[in-house]
């Protein structure tokens, strides 16, 4: 227990241990809110940007597009503007129906049924069409293989 004794120095003055002086604990609330008013006095409130404007997405699907024209695959099209496929017909869509405005003047029902119609008797012509030429070309095939 002698090493434990408080010795004195060669010049004769008492050394005493002082701890270091510890600051105060400051609750996390206050450390908080003092945060808050030091970041807030410091920079002027900013709005967050997120995403790219409306005319970056219509550049990046018309860059898109002009590559895959060129002969490139979609993967790659969208991979060298940094988004993704999900991305692109997500903003391909949003494009469309922004750019298709919903017609004011309500069509009429006559104008309708017209339409109606002439699409019926286009598609019946069409059908014969194809049917004449599965027709002929099944009698074809007949004739090639001796069934006929």
């Amino acid at each position: 227990m002698a090493d434990e004794e408080i010795q004195t120095p060669p010049d004769g003055t008492v050394a005493t241990e002082t701890a270091p002086e510890t600051p105060k604990k400051v609750s996390r609330t206050k450390k908080a809110i003092l945060e808050r008013t030091r970041a807030d006095s410091s920079k002027p409130a900013k709005p967050k940007v997120r995403g790219l404007s409306d005319q970056d997405k219509l550049q990046k699907i018309h860059e898109i597009e002009a590559q895959m024209a060129g002969g490139a695959t979609l993967k790659d099209a969208v991979k060298s503007a940094g988004i993704s496929d999900q991305t692109f017909y997500l903003w391909k869509k949003a494009l469309f129906q922004s750019v298709s405005p919903v017609s004011a003047a309500p069509v009429s029902v006559d104008d309708e049924l017209a339409e109606f119609i002439q699409l019926e008797e286009e598609n019946r012509r069409l059908r014969s069409l194809l049917s004449e030429k599965l027709r002929a070309e099944n009698a074809n095939l007949r004739k090639r293989l001796g069934l006929d």
